[in-house]
């Protein structure tokens, strides 16, 4: 145990992005659990004799336009972001190993129609295809994850589809196939397995692109709805006051910059411990 405590530690020592990076994830990570049990104020309790209050230690960030503890709104906007963005990718990346693998094994007329799916869906910008696909459904949160989740599935589709083919006709691939093993033991037993360190850096790219893509659609009101706390939407709802109460966007901007560099550094330090 010791050995392997100290092979550990050598191969992370000296990787500052990805420790910047661990720690400013365990930061929000943390803000996001805490939050959904507990906030210092109600996130929907107004005061109309409160508004507008400066940062001070009774109000850390402030308040905002109705008396509401910007600190308290943030930690759950924390949580709701990092929840949508989670599910997004479970659901879109779960999706991409399954559409990709099979398509990238088999190959054959499915896989054409597939990758001319994919690539109409890909021609449209992520953010324009968002606000279609929630128009069709509505707004809301589970729309939002449904939504988001169709447009980001077709790049995983891609990057798994590619490994696959590159794999399929490995040596110890057709060596299971002689010796009896199934297309699915062989689908995702022996080569799911060995594209992880390719797909885990797509999922960490796919999740900030989650985060940004959730801020934008609650930030244009067709996301995150009322009283739910959002960081996107309390950006939309600050861009009125930002010479009266600059505070009131400074603290929700703050914090999604924070979850995006936090989680880049950290895609980007677990890129540089596999080369």
């Amino acid at each position: 145990m010791k050995e392997f405590i100290k092979e550990f530690l050598k191969n992370f020592k000296g990787n500052k992005y990805f420790w910047a990076g661990l720690a400013m994830t365990g930061l929000v990570l943390i803000l996001a659990v805490v939050g959904y049990f507990w906030t210092p104020y109600s996130t929907t309790q107004m005061s109309a004799a409160e508004r507008f209050d400066a940062p001070s230690l009774r109000h850390l960030f402030g308040t905002d336009n109705f008396g509401r503890d910007i600190f308290s709104r943030v930690m759950k906007g924390v949580g709701t972001t990092v929840f949508i963005s989670v599910l997004v990718v479970l659901c879109s990346g779960a999706a991409g190993i399954i559409i990709g693998a099979l398509t990238g094994y088999f190959g054959g007329i499915v896989d054409e129609i597939v990758m001319r799916v994919t690539d109409a869906i890909n021609g449209f910008p992520s953010i324009l295809l968002g606000l279609v696909m929630i128009t069709l459904l509505g707004s809301g949160s589970h729309n939002l994850i449904v939504s988001l989740a169709i447009v980001f599935t077709p790049s995983y589709v891609r990057i798994v589809r590619s490994e696959f083919i590159k794999l399929r006709d490995a040596d110890y691939i057709k060596r299971a196939r002689l010796m009896g093993v199934g297309h699915l033991r062989i689908l995702f037993v022996h080569i799911l397995p060995n594209i992880f360190s390719v797909f885990w850096a797509s999922v960490m790219i796919g999740f900030n692109n989650a985060i940004l893509a959730e801020s934008g659609m609650s930030y244009l009101g067709i996301g995150v709805q009322p009283p739910d706390a959002s960081l996107g939407k309390m950006l939309s709802d600050a861009q009125g006051y930002l010479i009266t109460a600059p505070w009131y966007a400074l603290a929700p901007g703050l914090a999604i910059v924070w979850i995006v560099l936090g989680f880049s550094l950290l895609s980007e330090g677990i890129r540089r411990l596999q080369e």
